[in-house]
């Protein structure tokens, strides 16, 4: 019997070495149910073990990014009694893990929220790397109004936003427009709409793509560790590291930039390219 790839909670489809992660659950607002961060986290991890891929493009089908939480799901949990093994503690505490492999992610992330990004769903943009977003997305932390709290999100927007942006956020459980949100820094670029969205991801990684695919990786490895770890031993690690990159892409890219040319690994997307590589696809069983 054919398998319909539509039907798939995420879709996961591969277009010049970037991998276009889809939502696809629109039914609920693409709702972070069980089976949706399961195969978030398969994706994610898929990712992590193939160093051929450039960037991952995380996105909601239908328009919507994320509503956050099934609501659904927490009422079903709460059947259960509490105790060593509560339920409802272990599924959230799950939702920590594969928020720190998206983070620690070595390739880079993009998130491109149209409609809203609300609780974990804004816990997933500020994880990646780069949000692209159109002006009327609205993005909030809605845990407290539901009685909740953003548990496994707080420190990756906490990462991104700092402890008072937050604190803000989380205490109001306010929604800020797609403007508000990158005055205060949630969203790098916004667009007018969904088809100038496209526009502006594929000019986003066309510029990441300009960049060493390996040079890429042990850049976003090496950030997190300024400021966490003694200056002396970090820098002589990160100097092992810049020579390990000269001897690998740096030859090619200083090459390249003398030759006044493309380094070898650049490459180009359009809207249309990027439009068609987030479609999903009828594939055999």
């Amino acid at each position: 019997m054919p398998y319909d790839a539509a039907q798939a909670p995420v879709i996961v489809r591969r277009y010049q070495d970037v991998l276009f992660v889809t939502l696809n659950r629109p039914a609920t607002r693409n709702a972070l149910a069980p089976e949706v961060v399961d195969e978030l986290a398969a994706a994610v991890d898929a990712a992590r073990r193939d160093t051929s891929l450039r960037a991952l493009v995380l996105r909601g089908a239908q328009g919507f990014f994320c509503a956050g939480g099934n609501v659904g799901n927490f009422q079903a949990r709460l059947a259960a009694a509490p105790g060593l093994d509560d339920p409802v503690a272990a599924r959230n505490r799950l939702f920590g893990h594969f928020m720190q492999a998206l983070a620690e992610l070595p390739l880079p992330v993009i998130a491109v929220v149209e409609g809203a990004a609300m609780g974990g769903g804004m816990g997933l943009a500020c994880a990646a790397d780069v949000v692209l977003a159109t002006q009327d997305a609205r993005f909030a932390l809605s845990e407290t109004s539901l009685g909740i709290i953003a548990a496994q999100i707080a420190p990756f927007v906490v990462a991104r936003l700092g402890a008072r942006v937050t604190r803000r956020l989380g205490l109001t459980g306010e929604r800020v427009s797609g403007e508000a949100a990158r005055a205060l820094g949630v969203v790098d670029e916004l667009a007018v709409d969904s088809a100038a969205l496209d526009a502006l991801l594929a000019r986003w990684l066309t510029q990441l793509c300009r960049c060493a695919p390996h040079a890429n990786r042990a850049f976003k490895q090496l950030v997190p560790r300024c400021g966490a770890e003694p200056l002396p031993g970090l820098l002589d690690d990160a100097a092992r590291v810049f020579a390990e990159c000269m001897r690998d892409e740096g030859a090619e890219g200083v090459q390249a930039f003398r030759d006044k040319r493309d380094a070898a690994w650049v490459a180009h997307f359009d809207a249309d390219a990027v439009r068609a590589a987030q479609a999903p696809a009828v594939l055999p069983h």
